[in-house]
């Protein structure tokens, strides 16, 4: 399989800049005073760890030799899965907010 460098480096990038985006998240010092505010900072945080938990599993394929079919299958699994986390948090996200404006609205 042919793989080029610039997505380990992309990747690399990523992990550090979610890593960076979970700790601005989790250490501004804002008070949080409506639920809505709390429940977009827990999607946002969600989704940060998810992509963390991806882009180690995507670096660990790399280390792991080919012949653990077991453990490099479970990487393999675990990527797709918290893939689909992060890409159904980051759905949730916008979706919440439309809620949180209609219920407001009414």
């Amino acid at each position: 399989m042919a793989y080029s460098i610039w997505h380990d480096y992309l990747n690399l990038a990523s992990f550090f800049a979610s890593v960076l985006g979970l700790y601005i998240l989790l250490y501004k010092k804002q008070a949080q005073s409506e639920d809505s505010d709390i429940a977009d900072e827990v999607l946002f945080s969600m989704a940060f760890a998810y992509w963390i938990v991806h882009c180690i599993a995507i670096g660990a394929q790399k280390w792991v030799s080919p012949d653990w079919a077991t453990c490099l299958l479970s990487l393999k699994w675990t990527a797709v899965i918290s893939y689909l986390l992060t890409f159904s948090c980051a759905l949730s996200l916008p979706l919440h907010r439309i809620a949180s404006t209609q219920q407001q609205a009414e």
